[in-house]
């Protein structure tokens, strides 16, 4: 008889999930608590969805677990992405690495998934929101229990996210259900996701973009940096190189301590280079105001916000401005200080931190906890840096979940304990 595999949410993992397992004979069915599945790939990569990146490694995630984590992307990495959406027909098309649709168009990525799995016969319950998992005896059925509905199968891949972007599903339910079964989780914080800050005077510099090198420091220590496009919002920084990094800064806010960034808005100059720069510009000082000295380097907004905090009239003659308040401009554009008090909530985070550690399961991604249940995706306790990196995972996850849940060949659990 057909094994019986339930798929608990219909995203990204979840779908591979379904596919994999429908491949190797089961009888599938997703459980989906939106009124669609795949909801969330439809915003992913700004609607171009970047769904994978040739440069696959460790140093592009973060989990409590590497040697796990490293296994698992062996066995389903880049190069399988490619040839499992070749396969079910999707054209594709790479960008320094990054992996698009040819078309660029999210909505692609999740059409030739829906094709597949109506091609493969795959039962889809929409609307079908789990409240409760309730596991057998090892080898025995498991019942997942959705409102007045019970559902029994003999494995189930739980796949419905994490907590980040609640209104496309991941509203924090997976993290849920895995506490019932014995799991003990990472506590959960919202990543790639925009910082708050409490300088007073963000609304005036508010709009600007810039490239920037944005280092985190925490008790004196530098502990992450990065380099992209930085966005400056009335509230706090957005931008790539600050989604970077949100994770690491949430953490350290999470134990109540407040964290300092310092951005370099010149970062290929060099010690040397730039002090060579400064005495260039003393040329400039005859017959000039310190706004029209400082014209020139930063956009304008910033330098005057950077000429009002070290003391300087923009209209007074550079001549006579002191050389100390001079000084300190130039050390505020490559060491502009801000305090991060806060995150945006989950609802703008593009994932989210923590959840079920790959400890607590087998290399298949089985629950040590529970026979039969396995999980993949968001809500376990990997994320990785903006660049595909997490749809990479949710890929592999998928795969690895399904493939085991469907043959009932994993790895035995006891060799899993070390046993």
């Amino acid at each position: 008889m057909k094994r019986k595999v339930g798929i608990i949410g219909g995203g990204a993992a979840g779908m591979m999930a379904a596919i994999t397992a429908a491949r190797q004979g089961a009888e599938v069915t997703v459980l989906e608590g939106n009124d669609r599945v795949g909801r969330k790939i439809l915003s992913t990569g700004n609607g171009k969805c970047n769904l994978g990146n040739r440069k696959l490694d460790l140093e592009e995630y973060y989990t409590g677990n590497s040697r796990r984590l490293e296994e698992c992307l062996k066995r389903f990495g880049t190069e399988d992405t490619v040839s499992f959406f070749q396969g079910i027909g999707l054209m594709l098309k790479e960008k320094n690495g990054y992996l698009y649709p040819a078309c660029e168009q999210a909505s692609a990525v999740l059409d030739v998934l829906r094709f597949e799995l109506s091609a493969l016969g795959i039962k889809v319950a929409n609307g079908c929101k789990v409240g409760r998992i309730l596991p057998g005896p090892e080898g025995g059925q498991i019942r997942v229990e959705s409102g007045d509905e019970t559902y029994s199968f003999d494995c189930v891949v739980v796949a419905c996210g994490g907590a980040a972007a609640p209104r496309t599903g991941s509203d924090g339910s997976g993290f849920r259900l895995a506490e019932q079964i014995g799991h003990k989780l990472v506590p959960s914080v919202p990543a790639l996701v925009q910082l708050r800050c409490s300088e007073p005077y963000l609304k005036a510099i508010s709009g600007i973009r810039a490239d920037a090198a944005v280092r985190v420091w925490d008790n004196g220590r530098c502990i992450a940096n990065e380099r992209g496009e930085l966005q400056l919002t009335d509230y706090g920084i957005s931008g790539i190189p600050v989604f970077q990094l949100s994770r690491q800064v949430n953490y350290i806010l999470r134990r109540q301590r407040e964290v300092e960034i310092t951005v370099d808005f010149l970062p290929d100059y060099g010690r040397e280079e730039y002090e060579a720069l400064q005495a260039g510009r003393k040329l400039l000082q005859n017959d000039r105001t310190v706004e029209a000295f400082f014209t020139g380097m930063l956009h304008k907004k910033l330098m005057l916000q950077f000429m009002k905090m070290a003391g300087l009239k923009p209209g007074e003659p550079v001549e006579k401005a002191d050389a100390s308040a001079l000084d300190k401009v130039y050390r505020l554009c490559r060491e502009w200080r801000v305090h991060v008090n806060g995150h945006n909530s989950y609802d703008n985070a593009q994932v989210c931190a923590g959840g079920v550690p790959l400890d607590q399961l087998t290399e298949d991604l089985e629950s040590l906890m529970a026979p039969g249940v396995f999980f993949a995706g968001e809500i376990l306790d990997v994320d990785g840096k903006c660049g595909g990196y997490n749809l990479q995972w949710a890929w592999t996850s998928g795969y690895l979940a399904g493939k085991a849940a469907a043959d009932g060949n994993q790895i035995p659990r006891c060799k899993q304990r070390g046993i």
